[in-house]
């Protein structure tokens, strides 16, 4: 019998920019598979603008951390090697790897050029404030730490549409590129008028040997890795054709179990489905949506209607392609989308993420284990455990829901026989103490039941009937369900 999938993104902002973060993957795979996670999103791969940044100011595609490049030859988490050895070790543990994928922009060019831009609105970037006129922008990129080892491809102003800063100026701004058929794609996210450009030097997909070249790398990093999926990043700024073709080439390359999330960060439901509908659902998404939901129940506590946390969410529109998550590197405090879910209500969260019927979900590392840097965050280790405890082993069978109330919710699992013991009864308050009567089942009667959060003492004897009524302290939640060693009485 399968156990049901949970994921984890196996990093924060604030990981020490030591180089061993592939060591300390490659040490903990056994503990993340006793825990039940058996996949874990790694950060990028791919070398850096320096050896400190987190990978998302890509230089070079092709260098994981083995030539000497931007004053280091390890990336921020290791060497090409350790890496190596780290997807080896977790899938010796039974621990898929996902690779988070950054192609929408390069960073760090080698050299700069001298072209043609016209400088546009940064709030509507369809809006042209400069007539065209030339700037010296860092677009050259000819890697010479590695030459022409794993691609000959060399990066030059006519594979971007779009940069940040003229060093002839010495300022920054929002520059696209001029020349004959150069715009921005069409076919990205509306925001800002035009979203296809977000930062640095923005790869622009309209050009047939950009195209080749990514998906070329694609399928040499999943070779030369072996991983088993990719995180694809800001995908809402990228062609979306493209990401459909890139995602059907990866299928074609690695077969139907590649599997493929990615990062369209959009809080409107319509845009995702939108989304998901144009790429021919070759994709999950990760469900802003839905963080959105937690990060407000967080901030509402009794003034938010706890009955309505699915609405307009992906999970329940979308239930196949959503990865349900309660916070990320970017949601963490001080970052871009600062929308950190409140404390009192982070355990609340992941149990109707991790313990629900539908969606993958993903606990994040910085809410595992702690964030560092200069606010530091202690982990919620001992608030997860459980909850992945009970989606390892008792979050199991159909599901009934009893959102009946503003602030106080709960659900059923009715447990399948393959997995001795499963089954479950979760109660979610976010006002006062509260209980919920539902129904686990005639088999159940007699069973005792205990709250695996420890957030309640004491038991519950469930009825004749099949049904029982479960409390819950106010602002927390209680997971109900008969303990492993305990048989009926």
């Amino acid at each position: 019998m399968k156990r049901n999938h949970t994921m984890m993104q196996f990093f924060e902002w604030h990981v020490a920019a030591d180089g061993n973060h592939w060591k300390h993957l490659a040490e903990m795979a056994p503990e993340l598979k006793e825990l039940g996670i058996d996949a874990v999103w790694v950060p990028p791969v791919t070398k850096a603008v320096s050896g400190d940044d987190t990978g998302y100011g890509v230089y070079d595609l092709y260098d994981l951390g083995e030539y000497d490049q931007k004053g280091t030859i390890r990336t921020k988490y290791g060497n090409k090697q350790e890496l190596l050895d780290a997807i080896g070790e977790c899938q010796k543990n039974g621990i898929a790897v996902y690779v988070d994928l950054v192609m929408n922009h390069k960073a760090g060019a080698d050299e700069t050029e001298v072209f043609t831009v016209i400088e546009v609105d940064p709030n509507d970037r369809m809006k042209e404030i400069s007539e065209p006129f030339e700037i010296e922008g860092w677009t050259k990129f000819t890697f010479p730490g590695r030459g022409d080892e794993h691609s000959s491809f060399k990066w030059n102003f006519n594979h971007f549409n779009g940069t940040d800063y003229d060093a002839k100026g010495a300022r920054s701004g929002v520059f696209r590129i001029a020349g004959e058929n150069k715009t921005w794609n069409q076919n990205v996210d509306d925001e800002f008028g035009n979203y296809d450009y977000l930062m640095f030097a923005n790869i622009d997909y309209s050009e047939p040997e950009v195209q080749e070249e990514m998906l070329r790398w694609g399928g040499w990093l999943v070779d030369t890795l072996q991983c088993s999926g990719y995180r694809l990043d800001a995908i809402k700024h990228i062609n979306h054709d493209f990401i459909k073709e890139f995602a059907a080439e990866m299928i074609k390359k690695r077969g139907e179990d590649f599997y493929m999330v990615g990062e369209f960060w959009n809080s409107n439901l319509e845009a995702c489905q939108e989304f998901l509908n144009t790429i021919d659902y070759k994709i999950d998404l990760f469900d802003v949506s839905l963080h959105y939901k937690l990060y407000s129940a967080s901030l509402g506590g009794r003034d938010f209607d706890l009955s309505k946390i699915f609405d307009d969410t992906l999970v329940q529109s979308h239930p196949a392609n959503a990865v349900t998550f309660v916070d990320n590197h970017d949601s963490q405090p001080h970052e871009a989308l600062e929308s950190w879910v409140g404390d009192w209500f982070k355990q609340s969260a992941y149990a109707l993420t991790l313990l629900r019927r539908d969606g993958y979900p993903v606990i994040f590392y910085g809410d595992y284990y702690g964030v560092a840097g200069p606010a530091p965050i202690a982990g919620k280790k001992t608030a997860i455990d459980p909850l992945l405890y009970a989606r390892n082993h008792k979050a199991y069978g159909e599901q009934d829901d009893y959102f009946d109330h503003p602030n106080t919710i709960g659900w059923v699992r009715r447990g399948i026989e393959e997995i001795e013991h499963s089954g479950c009864a979760v109660v979610v308050s976010n006002g006062d103490n509260g209980n919920k009567r539902m129904l686990v089942g005639e088999q159940r009667a007699g069973e005792v039941w205990v709250d695996f959060t420890h957030n309640q003492e004491g038991t519950i004897t469930i009825e004749q009937d099949g049904w029982a009524t479960f409390p819950v302290k106010g602002g927390s939640v209680s997971v109900w369900a008969l303990p492993d060693a305990e048989i009926k009485k």
